[in-house]
């Protein structure tokens, strides 16, 4: 799958590093051919003998060989590699390279890279959460640094939270379909200048000041989304409905709501000067028809709710769409599922329209895959494989820029 591509591996110290010899393991399994540079403190963590001898080439750290004088060409390794990934990347090596120091042969070449560069941060919860590791990120994402998000869960320190290196298969995988994608500067080509606008998240209808109706949305799939528009080129505009998730990339503009009322106004607003809109958010159907204006008090065993039906915003946008823009929904079934995709397909005035079913395990909500069939009204329809939820995106925005 990767025969023939050149990936430089850039390893930091953190305790992460040891995921590294599976990281390169996974490369040239693959056919990569894969080169190792470390900082002087990740040897103290991995030993270059163990990377040299996955890598099968010699594992570089310093400037030069004090016992030869041989220099280590920053310029001429940044411009051999097709891919640099920075895995694991410190909040440390982060702050420097988003200032542009160059005091270790790492960053020396991270300044001289010519191919896309990635980063794999490492680092406890709180130094990741740090206002100022923020806006590191946030500054090297508008240099080009393509972010691999660290995941949720135990770190070294003994805490809970987000700061985990993800995991190498994951890495493996992001990269792979990277350096497989043909399709980047067609993309670009096509979205630029273009505005799209993303539903994502549930939406909460409330009952009273502290209980609301809602859903288990987690806003994964309408934020991958986001991600690939704005990574292929296109300006997007966000409308988010409560999710704990944040937007990574600078193109994005994101809109909060709550309420689908609140959802369909933003919608509204900004439809007219959008080119395409994907509305991939669980909009509550219904909403409490007297929302109590105090919190509702425990004094019988049963308790009704008169519930009315909420605005429908696919409708409403689709009795608006004009000519030249597109517009797509999501239909979640657990039965049925093509016929009532297609169904509101139509109704919606929709042109095209991707369906997930409960019934498939991995697909729905709260999960990191999804399993879509896309349906238009010219095609037969388009069944796609489990895939982590970027991936799904991915299809998704292909489909997109084939109408276009």
């Amino acid at each position: 799958m990767l025969k023939g591509k050149k990936i430089l591996l850039g390893i930091t110290g953190s305790i992460a590093a040891y995921k590294a010899a599976s990281l390169i393991r996974l490369f040239v399994k693959e056919g990569a051919e894969v080169k190792v540079l470390m900082t002087p403190l990740a040897k103290e963590f991995i030993t270059p003998l163990t990377l040299a001898t996955l890598s099968r080439n010699p594992v570089l750290c310093d400037f030069f060989e004090t016992k030869t004088g041989d220099w280590h060409s920053h310029v001429d390794l940044g411009v051999w590699a097709d891919v640099f990934i920075i895995a694991p990347a410190t909040a440390n090596t982060l702050a420097k390279m988003a200032a542009g120091l160059a005091d270790n042969l790492l960053l020396t070449t991270y300044l001289s890279a010519r191919c896309p560069v990635f980063a794999a941060p490492a680092m406890d919860l709180d130094m990741f959460r740090h206002p100022a590791t923020q806006e590191n990120i946030a500054l090297l994402r508008k240099h080009g640094v393509h972010f691999i998000e660290p995941a949720t869960g135990e770190l070294a320190s003994g805490l809970e939270g987000k700061g985990r290196m993800e995991e190498p298969e994951k890495i493996f995988l992001a990269v792979s379909a990277f350096l497989n994608d043909s399709r980047q500067e067609e993309r670009k080509k096509k979205l630029n200048n273009k505005t799209v606008l993303i539903t994502a998240g549930p939406t909460y209808e409330p009952i009273d000041p502290v209980r609301f109706i809602g859903n288990f949305s987690s806003g994964k799939m309408g934020y991958a989304l986001a991600e690939a528009f704005a990574g292929a080129g296109a300006r997007v505009i966000l409308v988010s409905g409560p999710v704990s998730l944040s937007p990574e990339h600078p193109s994005i503009e994101i809109i909060r709501v709550t309420t689908a009322r609140e959802m369909l106004e933003k919608c509204l607003a900004v439809f007219p000067r959008c080119d395409i809109a994907i509305l991939a958010a669980a909009v509550a159907d219904y909403t409490p028809a007297n929302p109590s204006k105090n919190k509702l008090k425990r004094e019988h065993d049963t308790l009704s709710l008169e519930l009315k039906a909420n605005p429908d915003i696919a409708a409403e946008l689709g009795k608006r769409k004009k000519a030249g823009q597109i517009l797509a929904g999501f239909a979640l079934e657990t039965g049925n599922g093509h016929e009532n995709a297609l169904q509101k397909l139509r109704k919606k005035n929709f042109d095209f329209i991707v369906l997930n079913s409960l019934e498939d395990q991995g697909a729905g909500f709260g999960t990191d895959t999804n399993k879509i069939t896309i349906l238009d009204n010219n095609h037969p329809p388009e069944e796609f494989s489990l895939k982590d939820k970027k991936a799904v995106a991915l299809d998704i925005l292909n489909k997109t820029l084939s109408l276009l």
